[in-house]
């Protein structure tokens, strides 16, 4: 097969990770869309105090995907020659996303904002999210986010050295549940109105939910119970998002307002 991972695209003497491209423009499209939809619609978070999430979410994100990252494989951490690098060069946005979580909760506390601040962020990491795991999925087995080997007729050549092994695209599935959940929640959304916050969380105990299960069929370092440190720590989002699963089963109502004719849905237009 011609096809070469890592993929690198070269411009002139210039060579450059395909991973990085599209990370970079993840982040920056992601944000440049928020920044969008935040002037299209009203923020309910005052301009000061959306300063202090963004930067409490961008501290969060920063430490815990690292954090987070690094303990997908605990021993390599613990021998690596220098710890400090390994941690820096090992993320994962399940840990960004709740770290982020986190460090906002106490940036409100200590800001005495007490509205739900997350709607506005869930289309922009949509869109950023799966932009970037264009990336990851160039990196085939050159990155955490490639499954265990398959026979299925969708398996993909990662870049083993045999290249008759055939593997979960792990990335590739991560990109159709964001697109399959960004069209859900727009569908949702021509027909009810979420109270304030509840998009956010749905968004979060969906995709906690999905790495959960997923990486069931990845490699990797798993502790003695079977779990990976990815798969705990998406146990605990869902476990902090734990009365949002209860209302949502059993209290359905107190999720949704009268969503009045005339409104209308920023994400449809994106």
């Amino acid at each position: 097969m011609d096809i070469t991972f890592p993929l690198i695209f070269k411009i002139g003497p210039f060579s450059i990770l395909a991973h990085v491209v599209f990370e970079v423009l993840g982040i920056g499209i992601g944000f440049q869309f928020f920044l969008y939809l935040r002037r299209k619609q009203q923020d309910v978070i005052s301009e000061p105090n959306r300063l202090w999430i963004l930067i409490a979410a961008t501290f969060g994100a920063l430490v815990f995907s690292r954090l987070v990252g690094s303990l997908e494989q605990p021993s390599a951490l613990f021998s690596a020659k220098n710890p400090l690098l390994y941690f820096y060069s090992h993320k994962t946005i399940l840990g960004a996303l709740f770290g982020g979580v986190i460090c906002v909760e106490i940036a409100k506390k200590i800001i005495g904002e007490k509205k739900s601040s997350g709607d506005l962020f869930v289309y922009p990491l949509l869109l950023g999210m799966i932009i970037g795991r264009i990336g990851c999925l160039s990196m085939g087995i050159h990155e955490q986010t490639y499954g265990i080997p398959s026979d299925l007729p969708w398996a993909m050549y990662l870049g083993d050295e045999d290249q008759n092994i055939l593997r979960h695209p792990i990335a590739l599935y991560e990109m159709l549940f964001l697109g399959i959940l960004w069209l859900s929640f727009v569908t949702l959304e021509k027909r009810l109105k979420f109270k304030e916050g509840i998009r956010f969380q749905f968004f979060l105990m969906a995709y906690f939910m999905f790495r959960f299960l997923i990486d069931f069929i990845k490699p990797g370092y798993k502790f003695s119970f079977g779990l990976s440190t990815i798969q705990i720590t998406a146990l605990l989002g869902m476990l902090y998002y734990g009365r949002t699963f209860y209302r949502l089963f059993f209290k359905p109502k107190d999720l949704t307002k009268v969503n009045p004719t005339s409104s209308t849905n920023p994400s449809t237009t994106s």
